[in-house]
């Protein structure tokens, strides 16, 4: 992942008629399924049909002790270098974890932002520190990027859950935390919706499902109170992106069969789609957790639907 994270470190964060930069997810998703091999072919490819946006210059320091000036430049690309240049400066002075525990819940209301794409470059960041440990400068590196295209790209309509009754949790005695419960049924419901439901675009529904998985990646990592919002905006936006994706109501379809998550992850990075490899390493992770027929079903569905593409 190193050599990865060089090439790609000055990266524009979007390509094309602004669709999202990929690449560092997709690679920390190859690599940590073991396919770490593959990863340098699999960028050369990514970067010779991707033409990526150049990064927008940096304009002045954002102010983190300032709520005014930070608040002032939420969701403004064309400060996304300012962001970068913030986390970076202040993951190179604390800890990773208190930097995070610090503004996640201020980024958190955007989560929809872009579809869900900062919280889930977060995400992937966050494992691949937390493997490394805290020396790892490429790895910080690349978690400031995700915190700040989080910020750049923060949705200004945000979702609040301040003040609403809590949810309830599902029981369980296999030792998970309620709210990581309910983040993995989360992740197993709109899987299963996401299989089943009739849809215009194969790929804008998937976020429905990675946008909460991202989320359960990193609440371990969370102090405990910031961890039941997590799960109910995470809840909020997935509710929100079906209804922006899924085409005129029907009855939903039976549940798709699927081949084992692990042959249903190699069909993912045979086709060499960001979006099938990231969906079906989720359906791998959340299988090993709590086994459901619906994780592999809709890494399947996602694989047909997307490799059509690359035929």
């Amino acid at each position: 992942m190193g050599e990865a994270l060089q090439r790609l470190h000055g990266v524009g964060f979007e390509h094309g008629g602004s669709f999202v930069n990929h690449a560092p997810m997709a690679a920390e998703a190859l690599a940590h399924m073991g396919y770490a091999d593959e990863v340098p072919a699999w960028v050369d490819h990514n970067l010779r049909h991707r033409e990526y946006h150049d990064v927008p210059e940096r304009r002045w320091a954002i102010d983190p002790a300032d709520p005014a000036d930070w608040r002032g430049a939420l969701g403004d690309f064309a400060r996304v270098a300012d962001w970068t240049g913030l986390f970076e400066r202040e993951l190179a002075r604390e800890p990773w974890t208190e930097v995070l525990a610090r503004w996640w819940p201020r980024l958190l209301p955007g989560m929809s932002g872009m579809l869900t794409h900062g919280v889930i470059r977060t995400a992937h960041a966050v494992r691949a520190v937390a493997a490394a440990g805290e020396d790892d400068r490429l790895q910080l590196t690349e978690l400031a990027h995700g915190l700040g295209y989080w910020a750049a790209r923060h949705s200004t309509g945000g979702v609040t859950v301040a003040g609403e009754p809590p949810p309830d949790l599902p029981d369980g005695d296999d030792g998970r935390d309620p709210v990581v419960r309910a983040l993995d049924e989360l992740v197993a419901e709109y899987a299963g919706i996401y299989a089943t439901v009739a849809q215009r675009h194969p790929i804008p529904l998937i976020h429905a499902v990675t946008g909460p998985a991202a989320v359960r990646l990193v609440v371990g990592h969370l102090p405990e109170a910031q961890r039941l919002p997590s799960y109910q905006v995470a809840r909020a936006v997935s509710r929100r992106m079906l209804d922006w994706f899924h085409a005129t109501p029907r009855p939903a379809a039976p549940l798709p069969q699927a081949p084992d998550v692990a042959e249903v992850f190699a069909r993912a990075a045979e086709i060499g789609d960001e979006h099938t490899i990231k969906l079906a390493e989720v359906a791998v992770r959340h299988e090993a957790i709590a086994p459901d027929p619906r994780h592999a079903a809709a890494a399947q569905v996602a694989n047909e639907g997307i490799g059509r593409f690359y035929r």
